[in-house]
């Protein structure tokens, strides 16, 4: 994938069937430069739109709100993905959570190759979440049906 095209590929959407991490990267409110966080309450609503949650407590809410203009790079089959879009409010608190919330849409604009010529990744990246697995799971379902419900 040499050009930007303005959809997910077949293979990303399948990718966020399950949960996966990303890098959302943003421009920091106050310092006007780049930041960049992993999250993983992320799924793809279709190959045009991604949905997230981030707890208010996160300078990402800001951000977004202030400058919707996001990337979130996405490490995919043997390719780094560089997403372009636009941000907007889905829900704003997220209802059914346990925590205040806000749901955010994204709307793709691009979909690029963010790997350097000549080079492929080995594996897809895993993570482990290091707290109370039951509660890991509990909180996620909750936020992951409240997205979909927004």
């Amino acid at each position: 994938m040499s050009e930007a095209v303005t959809q997910l590929t077949d293979s990303l959407l399948q990718q966020f069937k399950d949960e996966t991490f990303v890098l959302l990267n943003t421009v920091d409110v106050e310092s006007g430069g780049p930041t960049s966080t992993a999250i993983s309450w992320i799924y793809a609503e279709n190959a045009s739109t991604f949905r997230l949650a981030i707890d208010h407590r996160s300078r990402l809410v800001n951000n977004m709100i202030h400058n919707p203009l996001i990337t979130i790079t996405v490490f995919g089959e043997e390719m780094v993905y560089a997403v372009n879009g636009r941000a907007s409010v889905r829900q704003d608190p997220l209802q059914d959570v346990p925590f205040n919330m806000c749901c955010f849409d994204i709307r793709i604009e691009a979909v690029r190759n963010a790997l350097f010529y000549g080079a492929q990744l080995s594996s897809v990246p895993q993570f482990v979440k290091i707290y109370d697995q039951r509660a890991a799971e509990k909180l996620d379902e909750q936020v992951f049906a409240a997205m979909k419900k927004a």
